[in-house]
């Protein structure tokens, strides 16, 4: 019954995607298709919270910056931009030659993007009528009485209440994507299922949970960009059905690895099996995840017993483990042992030499658990950990491992979202997270340990006036080289006191027909099909 209803919107796609008039005498469209199993919640920008809404948006919609595949700032709608001497006050140049997707309410006329786009748009983002999941990244950041500012219809300010270097790193975020007032305010909330953009693709249906169809926009700034006629989602739930979508050729695309059939595409040593190589192209990169072992620092003065509150104890956890035995044989070489420190490699500032982290070490482990008061474990009472139903293999095999030091582990199973809500109740003193950054900067994993931030994200309740004085510097420092050392010596500092026990850096990986180009990922693991071609 799937099956065919998938079958069905395959064959009304090239019918609604002919009337649109992408369809040029004979020569045949141009459709990338791919699935999106989690499910688009809204495509407004305001809602880009999780990977479906942000990929959609992607497409739809642009902001002032970019960030290229080596994560570096790229002009976008901003043609260029200054920073005041002060770091409080960014200005940025706009292009003139963008205009927003055609739409009835713009009479027939086309809709220049302007400055007073941007100002509405940010100031929707943080207006709490609006209720954006985003509204975040502006907090206690930008200036109280007048954060955004057109100057002119193509210059626009943006004041800060005290220095934050990493902005134009958040301004790449899809929140921060450009909208047109009348449309949003015509639309209200029902503007997530009518969106309008500047971006190379411009909606045109969206039957929920089955279909979500884009079509080339004719009018995009960026010459002779998008190379493709269309966009088409599907919503099929399960990863095995994608899968098999994917290898019949029904999908173009394939994000990732799921365990029902890793098996199938890739070798023990993570490469894309040899019998596939003439019919699939595969890609891998950085992500900017970091899997991690996270522990409540409860103040000593609360009385509470927790041997976790020992350094010596966390430490020689962070030694008694093997992280490259589990890339090689839970993750079929799929990521990158964690030894230095929470920011992962492909980030500019990651640095193996400069940041000290843990190793595989089952004598230093031992020895520091002697200096603990727990010789080979004896005394030392069962840890905790919490963890969900999707890492339990990984959980099980630190367990069998710290086992061997004296270390003993109870696996609790919990649902994500219950263990997320025990980490920001302070009722998980030893669990298994993960951070993928928000936005490309390393600014992003360290804020989770300043002590001015609640939970989420410092989930370890972590205290350190030394960190905090680190922390407030690198956002008043505008030299990326000298902002890069100040962020080292944060990460050695959260290595040394092993508030969190680094496991590995996750990668991007990417499967598609050899038919596509032009696909190749980025460490942020964005979709963007500006420069993709389909032969």
């Amino acid at each position: 019954m799937y099956l065919g209803r998938f079958f069905f919107f395959s064959a009304v796609t090239l019918s609604i995607l002919s009337g649109c008039g992408t369809r040029q005498g004979d020569k045949a469209l141009k459709v990338f298709r791919y699935n999106s199993s989690s499910g688009i919640t809204s495509l407004d920008p305001a809602f880009a919270r999780d990977q479906a809404n942000i990929w959609a948006v992607n497409q739809i919609y642009s902001g002032l910056l970019r960030f290229d595949a080596h994560l570096r700032i790229q002009p976008d709608l901003a043609r260029s931009w200054t920073i005041s001497d002060d770091g409080l006050t960014y200005t940025f140049y706009l292009r003139q030659d963008v205009f927003f997707h055609d739409h009835p309410l713009f009479q027939g006329k086309k809709r220049k993007m302007i400055a007073d786009d941007v100002v509405y748009t940010l100031h929707r983002l943080v207006d709490p009528v609006t209720a954006s999941p985003g509204s975040w990244i502006f907090h206690d950041r930008v200036d109280t009485l007048s954060p955004f500012t057109a100057v002119n219809d193509s210059t626009v300010v943006i004041r800060l209440k005290k220095p934050f270097r990493p902005l134009l790193s958040i301004l790449t975020m899809q929140y921060t994507f450009v909208v047109p007032r009348e449309i949003v305010e015509h639309f209200g909330k029902d503007f997530r299922m009518h969106p309008v953009g500047t971006g190379p693709f411009r909606f045109k249906v969206w039957q929920e949970g089955n279909v979500l169809i884009l079509t080339k926009n004719e009018h995009y700034y960026e010459e002779g960009l998008p190379y493709l006629d269309g966009v088409k989602v599907s919503f099929i739930q399960s990863k095995q059905t994608e899968y098999l979508h994917f290898m019949q050729g029904e999908l173009d695309f394939l994000s990732g690895v799921d365990a029902s059939y890793i098996n199938d595409l890739l070798t023990p040593e993570g490469q894309l099996r040899p019998e596939l190589s003439a019919t699939l192209k595969m890609y891998k990169t950085p992500y900017l995840n970091t899997e991690y072992l996270g522990i409540l620092m409860q103040d000593p003065e609360s009385g509470l017993l927790n041997p976790l509150s020992i350094r010596e104890v966390r430490q020689a956890i962070g030694y008694g483990f093997d992280r490259a035995a589990i890339i090689r044989y839970l993750r079929n070489n799929i990521g990158r042992p964690a030894t230095a420190g929470i920011v992962p490699y492909g980030l500019p500032s990651f640095s193996e030499e400069k940041v000290q982290g843990y190793t595989f070490q089952p004598q230093t482990a031992a020895a520091l658990l002697a200096k603990a008061g727990f010789p080979g474990g004896k005394g030392l009472p069962v840890l905790s950990l919490y963890t969900s139903k999707s890492y339990e293999d990984i959980a099980t095999f630190i367990q069998k491992q710290l086992e061997e030091l004296g270390i003993r582990l109870k696996l609790e199973i919990v649902l994500p979202a219950f263990q997320r809500e025990l980490m920001a109740r302070g009722q998980a003193p030893f669990f298994r997270g993960s951070w993928i950054a928000d936005y490309p900067d390393a600014e992003s994993y360290l804020a989770m340990f300043y002590s001015g931030h609640g939970a989420p994200p410092n989930y370890t309740r972590f205290r350190n006036a030394q960190f905090d004085s680190l922390y407030v510097r690198a956002l008043n420092e505008n030299e990326d080289s000298l902002r890069f050392e100040l962020y080292r010596q944060m990460d050695n500092l959260l290595m040394q006191e092993a508030v969190v026990i680094p496991l590995y850096y996750d990668e991007v990986v990417r499967f598609v027909h050899q038919n596509i180009h032009g696909m190749e990922p980025n460490p942020m693991n964005l979709l963007d099909l500006r420069k993709v071609k389909k032969d």
